[in-house]
């Protein structure tokens, strides 16, 4: 049944997605459009996108957008696609409330210990590595289109992307500014 591989799934990406919602972004790509083929890459493109935009963590908004998807995917109504987030959503967030309530007392303990700082020192290089990952992923056809196809697009794209890194990175400009603009010079493109 669906809803358990769903449910495994997003278990098992809960379960070691360090690094939070970004980190968990390839770990979701991965099981859900290469592993499973549940969505497709412009489907989950698409799905990073909303989740960057609606309030909440990426990972849990993703898990809920994934799961709606997947089950619609599957010929599914849209009760029962609401059904498919609810379980992605609760799958993604059990491994993470269990572990918390078991380790939080220990940890508060021996956080100090050379062995945790240890374990830690070598979590933090893996999780920028996961968020990289993540990024890579994201540059892809449906997002860049390529020069030989549509070279005006291309350029847009490619304009648009260093546009929103440097407003963001070096002028500290509002993020959700950043995706209104590039959303209206989308539409200014069309017309």
């Amino acid at each position: 049944m669906i809803y358990l591989s769903l449910f495994f799934t997003f278990f098992k990406i809960g379960l070691f997605g360090f690094g939070g919602g970004y980190g968990m972004l390839s770990l979701i790509q991965h099981e859900t459009v290469e592993s499973q083929h549940w969505l497709s890459t412009a489907e989950f493109t698409d799905i990073v996108a909303i989740s960057q935009m609606t309030p909440g963590p990426i990972g849990i908004n993703s898990a809920t957008y994934c799961g709606y998807t997947a089950i619609h995917n599957a010929g599914y109504g849209n009760m029962m696609a609401i059904l498919g987030s609810a379980t992605a959503t609760f799958a993604l967030v059990l491994p993470s409330l269990i572990l918390m309530l078991l380790i939080s007392k220990m940890f508060m303990k021996y956080m100090n210990t050379p062995l945790v700082k240890s374990v830690f020192i070598g979590l933090r290089p893996a999780v920028v590595g996961l968020l990289a990952a993540a990024t890579l992923l994201l540059c892809n056809k449906e997002n860049f289109s390529t020069p030989i196809e549509n070279p005006w697009q291309f350029f847009i794209s490619c304009a648009l992307f260093a546009a929103t890194a440097f407003g963001t990175g070096y002028l500290k400009i509002n993020p959700i500014r950043m995706i209104l603009y590039s959303g209206v010079a989308g539409l200014l493109l069309l017309y």
